[in-house]
């Protein structure tokens, strides 16, 4: 069935009461994290959780000299934890709890076969001493920072060469404490790139769900170089205007599968990469067979999901539906130029809402932000098989600007079944369209010369998605439980 706009939500009525919700959020989690520091005392009971796996023996952060006060620093607590808790990879794994109170703590690694569990009142805090912070290597993909020429610094928790891991709890929150990591990157102090919250390297089967992620001085979330990827009902939030605090960036990953989140960032709320330039193509590692699912997206400057600008290793198969946007700069953004390489195919976007956007679709073919100055001027991006369907937008400053790259058009662009209305004050012309090639049908207002309307088949439509399962979505997750019992 055809959406429509006297069919759809009323998204004005809904984006309000986003905005109240957000509100209440960010009074409650104030309230939490006042009062988490006083609630001592003994834990007992038993947890229930959903996970990949369940594991033989769990230890709380207490046991390991933890104080949960938001003063002490606990860096050496986790450390030690994940340490010795490692030494039952082979005997059943085991869960790190980590109960109520504000703990402070630099970066620590995790391990296979191992669970990291928050409490609903259990805060991370992430600490706000810039030298402590270990400087680690550029990834090999982009062969330099993205702050700056040098490596980076280590992301808050941190793991390489892991497999089944699962990081969750029952709402707990890791604030990233960003805002002078964000101040000092405005004024250009910064040697290294910002750390990210929860970066996962070379890994296979990964869990990351039911936890609230604030203020990051980076990115979010980063799985790079990784397989089999479940991120589920996770809620990221950072101010509008914090620099490049992506929510979730699936990095040259296989099988990855991402649903139920809600996120408001300053930057792309997804973006899925592959590595810069020159780096990222000899590296040659794509992201491909990434589904996206119930997403609710608010990002002013960027796009609910973005492909690029780092494509350089490919981006294939990628499957979105049920996406909501308020207040965002556009959907689904597709971000490369000459020099990238690489290539973005076997793209699938269905069932959008969206309200209050500057672009419905972009497509961005002059890039830039190089890694140096030694990029292929003749690596040319390969962009086709670009499909939408079933969207609904209200006010609209303009539906589309797709801009291919002068020989090297981007092919294979669908739309099906678009309804936009204009914002009062919209752009003359609706669709800027140059060195792209596509096909139509059902879309107001109606688009330009270079996407043409065609038959359409009443039944079936067009711009399909695609009707098989990938493996990540066939993962079924375990009933899991512990018995609790510490001071």
């Amino acid at each position: 069935m055809r959406l429509s706009l006297n069919t759809n939500i009323k998204l004005s009525k809904m984006m309000k009461q986003i905005i109240k919700v957000f509100a209440v959020v960010v009074m409650v989690a104030g309230v939490i994290m006042e009062g988490t520091e006083g609630r001592k005392g003994k834990i007992a009971g038993s947890l229930e959780y959903s996970a990949i796996s369940c594991r033989a023996h769990s230890a709380s952060i207490l046991d390991f000299g933890g104080v949960g006060d938001g003063v002490t620093l606990n860096t050496q607590a986790f450390r030690s934890a994940v340490d010795h808790l490692s030494q039952f990879q082979s005997d059943g794994g085991a869960q790190l709890f980590v109960p109520a109170g504000k703990w402070l703590t630099g970066s620590f690694n995790l391990t296979s076969h191992f669970t990291l569990y928050l409490h609903q009142d259990a805060v991370i805090l992430a600490s706000q001493e810039i030298n402590r912070w270990a400087v680690i290597d550029p990834l090999p993909s982009y062969g330099h920072g993205r702050d700056a020429a040098g490596g980076r610094y280590i992301s808050l928790i941190f793991g390489t060469n892991l497999t089944d891991v699962v990081i969750t709890g029952e709402n707990g929150t890791v604030d990233g404490q960003g805002l002078v990591w964000w101040q000092q990157f405005k004024k250009k102090k910064l040697k290294y790139t910002r750390p990210y919250l929860l970066e996962i390297m070379h890994s296979d089967n990964i869990q990351i769900s039911n936890l609230t992620f604030l203020n990051s001085p980076s990115w979010n979330l980063h799985p790079v170089y990784s397989s089999n990827i479940i991120i589920q009902g996770i809620t990221i939030l950072a101010p509008i205007t914090s620099p490049n605090t992506d929510g979730i960036n699936p990095d040259s990953c296989t099988n990855t599968r991402i649903e139920d989140t809600y996120i408001v960032s300053g930057d792309d709320c997804i973006a899925v990469k592959s590595g810069w330039d020159e780096y990222g193509i000899n590296y040659g590692m794509p992201t491909k067979h990434l589904i996206i699912r119930r997403l609710t997206c608010i990002s002013p400057y960027s796009a609910a999901i973005a492909l690029g600008s780092e494509m350089s290793g490919g981006i294939q198969d990628v499957r979105a539906d049920d996406i909501t946007a308020i207040q965002t700069e556009s959907a689904v953004r597709i971000k490369t130029g000459v020099g990238r390489g690489g290539y973005v195919k076997d793209i699938f976007v269905k069932n959008m809402k969206l309200h209050t956007m500057k672009w419905v679709f972009w497509i961005t073919g002059n890039y830039g932000s190089h890694a140096d100055t030694h990029f292929d001027p003749n690596a040319l991006p390969e962009i086709k098989g670009i499909n939408y369907r079933d969207i609904v937008a209200e006010n609209v400053t303009m539906a589309a600007r797709l801009e291919g790259i002068s020989g090297d058009p981007f092919t294979g662009i669908c739309i099906y079944n678009a309804t936009i209305g204009l914002s009062k004050k919209p752009k003359k012309y609706q669709w800027t369209c140059s060195d792209v090639e596509g096909v139509t049908g059902a879309v107001v207002p109606s688009p330009c010369a270079l996407l043409p309307p065609t038959q359409v088949d009443e039944k079936f439509g067009m711009c399909d998605f695609p009707s098989d399962s990938l493996a990540i979505d066939s993962v079924e997750l375990q009933k899991c439980s512990f018995e609790m019992n510490y001071f």
